[in-house]
């Protein structure tokens, strides 16, 4: 029985160290592969390693992209032209089946200059004309609300943008949030919002996170973002389920101040106002910026973001009012006219028939 029990021990302790020899193996191979540099790494190497999938490894430049992308909401700021009544260019972010999840110009593999984040595109003075009684009433109450803002903080300014970017992650959480449970209950497409509005609460996130990098808010600081947050949240999700248009016109609005306050930092930095030390690593990392980037250089990413969010939203409200909320067939078309893009019709004339099985 003695023999019996050891044989038996024995054949445990083979397996057991055939199992360890064998995590030795995998682990010293996923170190190894992560030891890599990204561009060393075959995309094919990614999916099977990191993301558990099979097949051939995604072919051309945007679908490496989408393999690597990690963060935020992208969306450049609109063509150079007037505001109109209905803003029916396609912001370049808005894409209904693999958005950037941040604006093109921080996804290249050049780190980015002082120089370079000057020439992205902002349009300092855009503003969109109210265009009815409720786009009225969004302008006029984000106006309002400027007004205690600006007498609580003053010349507080990174506690103020702590303040805003607490707030400005919530739009794009609750609208993916109600477009994601209506999708399911209408089992139909959402017409490609609901990506793009949770990239953009993330890009949020992010600046929220970065400067609390620099800044070190007080208790009561704390404790007032927490409040304005649950009261924003609740007011926000209640306007969506009444007035979505209003929701993403308030937004649109909200993001033209947003460009407004960190135009206002950047010339009080570069008249010897505030300090100019340099960025966080997270920031540096997240917008690929060089290594010597400062506080400017932030304010001048940021800025970017804000002018993408405010063309998005803006878009978004004008797509609502005229009936067009699915993106697929526009965003089709402007592919298909720079020969990038098709659909297969063939297929969803199948697929679209009644009793199919």
């Amino acid at each position: 029985m003695t023999l019996a029990f050891n044989s038996q021990l024995g054949q445990r302790s083979s397996r057991l160290l055939l199992q360890q020899a064998r995590l030795r193996s995998t682990t010293a191979g996923f170190h190894h592969l992560a030891a890599r540099p990204i561009a060393a790494v075959p995309t094919h190497a990614v999916r099977t390693t990191f993301l558990g999938l099979t097949g051939e490894p995604p072919h051309g430049l945007q679908q490496q992209k989408r393999a690597f992308s990690l963060f935020g909401l992208t969306s450049s700021a609109a063509a150079d032209k007037g505001p109109e009544a209905v803003h029916h260019e396609i912001p370049d972010g808005v894409h209904p089946v693999h958005p950037q999840p941040i604006r093109k110009e921080f996804m290249g593999p050049k780190r980015l200059t002082t120089a370079d984040l000057e020439a992205i595109p902002v349009r300092l003075g855009k503003h969109r004309e109210p265009a009815g009684l409720s786009d009225w009433v969004a302008y006029q109450v984000v106006k309002s609300l400027r007004i205690p803002v600006d007498l609580f903080f003053r010349t507080k300014y990174i506690h103020r943008v702590v303040m805003l970017e607490t707030v400005a992650a919530v739009p794009g959480l609750v609208g993916g949030l109600l477009r994601h449970l209506r999708s399911l209950r209408r089992i139909k497409h959402d017409g490609g919002w609901i990506h793009l509005l949770l990239h953009e609460a993330e890009n949020e996130r992010m600046h929220l996170l970065t400067w609390m990098r620099v800044s070190q808010p007080t208790l009561f600081e704390r404790f007032l973002v927490t409040a304005v947050q649950g009261v924003f949240f609740n007011v926000f999700f209640f306007l969506y389920m009444v007035s979505n248009k209003t929701a993403h016109r308030v937004v649109g609005y909200l993001e033209e101040q947003a460009v407004i306050s960190y135009t206002h930092m950047i010339e009080e930095i570069d008249r010897g106002v505030l300090d100019n030390g340099p960025a966080p690593q997270m920031a540096i990392d997240y917008w690929n910026l060089c290594q010597d980037a400062s506080i400017r250089d932030l304010c001048l990413a940021i800025r970017a973001d804000e002018a993408a969010h405010r063309d998005t939203n803006h878009f978004f409200a004008d797509r609502i009012m005229i009936g067009q909320e699915d993106l697929r067939k526009d965003v089709d078309e402007e592919l298909k006219a720079k020969g990038i893009g098709s659909s297969n019709e063939e297929a969803e004339k199948v697929w679209s028939k009644a009793n199919k099985y």
